[in-house]
């Protein structure tokens, strides 16, 4: 297969930056996207050139960090996987494909595709955990009886892997999803409604800081998220805000 692919290269934060041409020939489609641009780096790298610095750990869907914007999509063209699991079948021989960072004034870029996502880890700095003493003798938690119903909604919303992309395809590059579904993992757990009150608050708080913009319930945040996380946690956030305001 013989592609074309249209990468933009910044070599630092203070860069402006642009986009640059590099054709590519013998990808298979069996290969995965990240495999893809290792072959052109280990191509640019016995030319004597720089390679593509982009983020990738464990390559499995589960780490996250290996969000890139590929033909204006977050992840690609593919539903329901990261970067790391979309396959180059995806793509025909011949195609132009236009690979970027993920755009948003809170992940500023930091080098070619990697961008600074810290941002999202300040916002689980701020609220996005339970403070438990587990010294001495912790009650099990297998003790607490939870229904079904919401032990089933609570991991649902856990499994955000904090990509970004919810951030990235929103047009308002909101990060509502990625907080809305770290409440509402906590907000369906007798374990986390000790601290619903001031997490909500501190969370959302931290977010309007990062600046992060506004949700308009357009629903591209969901549509492209990886691992399906559903506006309702959205709602479910927005009750928790309201109430806890409302406590003061």
């Amino acid at each position: 297969m013989k592609l074309t692919l249209q990468i933009w290269r910044q070599k630092d934060a203070k860069d402006k930056g642009k986009m640059v041409e590099y054709p590519i020939d013998g990808i298979e489609g069996d290969m995965s996207f990240l495999e893809m641009l290792d072959v052109l780096n280990e191509k640019l790298i016995n030319k004597g050139d720089v390679p593509v610095s982009f983020d990738h750990d464990c390559r499995e869907g589960i780490c996250g960090s290996c969000s890139l914007f590929i033909n204006g999509e977050a992840h690609g063209p593919d539903r329901g996987i990261p970067t790391c699991q979309l396959h180059m079948r995806m793509f025909k021989d011949g195609d132009t494909i236009f690979i970027e960072p993920f755009r948003a004034k809170a992940f500023p870029v930091i080098k070619d595709l990697v961008v600074d996502r810290s941002a999202f880890d300040r916002i689980q700095h701020a609220g996005g955990f339970v403070s438990i003493n587990t010294s001495g003798n912790p009650v099990d938690a297998n003790t607490i009886p939870i229904p079904k119903h919401d032990a089933d909604r609570a991991f649902d919303a856990a499994t955000c892997i904090g990509c970004g992309a919810c951030v990235a395809t929103c047009k308002n590059s909101s990060a509502m999803l990625f907080v809305a579904a770290k409440v509402s993992q906590y907000a369906l757990l007798p374990q986390g409604r000790v601290e619903a009150t001031d997490r909500v608050l501190n969370m959302v708080k931290q977010m309007d800081a990062e600046g992060f913009g506004n949700c308009t319930n357009t629903g591209a945040c969901e549509v492209e998220c990886p691992k399906g996380i559903s506006l309702e946690n959205i709602a479910r956030m927005n009750r928790e805000y309201l109430s806890a305001s409302l406590k003061g």
